[in-house]
């Protein structure tokens, strides 16, 4: 699930969007309203906590049979005609669309390059019998587009998705498991799975898995339009369109990838670490002659073990656990929120005075931290304030594996004594910009101003 970033398109190249639907869309099952809505109707009849509690990283959750508008409305959100608009366009193989087929337990990619033609993907599909894998489909549908973004807000962390039409009687991947939770929408058609004990709970990593090493499966079923299946990252899976079917048609949504407590501790550990030098003395005295040259110094293991543990006692009277470059990755990456009737990042209304009272908009879509000024390589640079938001993200280049340095990260930056009337902004209903816990009225306008010129405060 690569990171989110920005490349130029070929000015001659068209925008590739999908043609509007001829047939009303029916009513969509699922609740927009909140992000933890969303979530629970998309699992639906099983609740939010059930799912944590007894499936969440644990073990597989299959959906089948709900109610009929389920396989009605999962139907609109991708097809294999909708491609032929899509290619109107401009898609690139191996950027936006690969072509493949499994054979003898291999996976067997087909050597296509360049601009991906509707026709050249249907010779491949029909006579040559491959399965199309079309990425990140959510920045050409505004319907996977409301989900995913919906679903940014309600795991905290990157989600991407991945459309496959496979043709009948055929397999597009070998066994394998993959670094990421994943679900799975069954859009058209029919395919049967085989789940399989992971040999890695909670891989890191994707891999195939030879067929003499997987056993037999715990799970083989059918999924039909409508159907939902959940499996945690690690369990081995293999899926085939049924001989006799038409083709299958399903979107595999996916998160959590480098999102787990050792990515969260090597993010924090810095920052930690450099508050408790601060305190103890014996995290500032040097370590032994030639260490770094040696593989072997005895007592080095127990005195860090030693430092360490009085590191962990610290972190009971630590008041901020600072997360920077896990949450610059993520709200430099993530969707901008979906809206209908104009473009997020607008300022609204008047511009706030100090008499008057204002709320924070976007509240799923912006967060601060307290971190060093990013600019600084000097470890003792000052304290400042970080305010980041999604709203002028790309939704064009979502999840397209752009380098950090070409990925924009929108936000705001104030000194230190702002943060107890972020807080407040933060945390409240609406704010009096007055009533602001800062010394001055000029700085509580300015907070408010900028606030508000990102367009992330609006007057009540």
């Amino acid at each position: 699930m690569p990171r989110r970033g920005r490349k130029e398109r070929d000015p001659e190249d068209s925008e590739p969007k999908l043609a509007k639907r001829d047939e009303a869309d029916p009513k969509s099952p699922l609740d927009f309203s909140t992000p933890e809505k969303l979530f629970e109707s998309l699992i639906s009849p099983v609740t939010s906590d059930t799912f944590f509690r007894d499936y969440w990283e644990t073990k597989p959750l299959l959906l089948q049979g709900r109610d009929p508008a389920f396989a009605a409305y999962y139907q609109t959100l991708f097809r294999l005609l909708d491609l032929k608009h899509i290619a109107g366009g401009s898609i690139y193989y191996e950027r936006d669309v690969n072509v493949f087929k499994c054979k003898d337990g291999k996976k067997i990619s087909l050597p296509r390059h360049g601009k991906a033609t509707y026709l050249h993907l249907l010779k491949d599909f029909g006579s040559g019998k491959a399965t199309i894998q079309f990425h990140q489909p959510q920045r050409f549908n505004d319907a996977l587009w409301h989900i995913i973004e919906k679903l940014e807000c309600f795991f905290g962390a990157l989600v991407g998705s991945n459309i496959y039409i496979t043709p009948q009687d055929s397999q597009g991947l070998p066994a394998h498991y993959d670094d990421v939770e994943v679900f799975i929408l069954q859009l058209e058609g029919e395919k049967r799975w085989r789940l399989y004990s992971p040999v890695v709970p909670l891989a890191r990593d994707y891999s195939v898995v030879p067929e003499d090493q997987i056993g037999s499966p715990t799970h083989d079923f059918v999924l039909k339009p409508g159907d939902l299946l959940y499996f945690p990252r690690g369990v081995i899976h293999q899926a085939q369109a049924l001989p006799g079917s038409s083709h299958s048609t399903h979107v595999t949504i996916s998160t959590y990838q480098n999102n787990s407590w050792s990515d969260y501790l090597q993010d924090l550990l810095p920052g930690i670490l450099f508050d408790a030098a601060k305190e103890n003395i014996d995290l500032r005295r040097g370590i032994p002659r030639q260490q770094m040259l040696s593989m072997d110094t005895p007592g080095v293991a127990q005195q860090l073990s030693s430092l360490l543990t009085t590191v962990v006692k610290g972190l009971e009277s630590h008041r901020h656990i600072r997360s920077f470059e896990m949450l610059r990755d993520f709200m430099g990456s993530r969707l901008p929120p979906f809206l209908d009737n104009k473009e997020p990042g607008q300022t609204t209304g008047m511009p706030p005075k100090l008499h008057s009272a204002a709320q924070l908009l976007y509240r799923d879509y912006a967060f601060f931290t307290v971190d060093h000024i990013a600019e600084e390589s000097n470890a003792a640079a000052e304290l400042v304030v970080y305010v980041y938001h999604s709203l002028k993200n790309s939704r064009e280049t979502h999840m397209m594996g752009m380098q950090d340095e070409e990925r924009p990260v929108t936000g705001l930056r104030f000194p230190l004594p702002y943060v107890s009337a972020l807080k407040q902004i933060w945390e409240s209903e609406s704010v009096c910009i007055g009533k602001l816990p800062l010394e001055r009225d000029e700085d509580k306008e300015n907070l408010a101003l900028s606030l508000w010129t990102e367009g992330l405060l609006a007057v009540v």
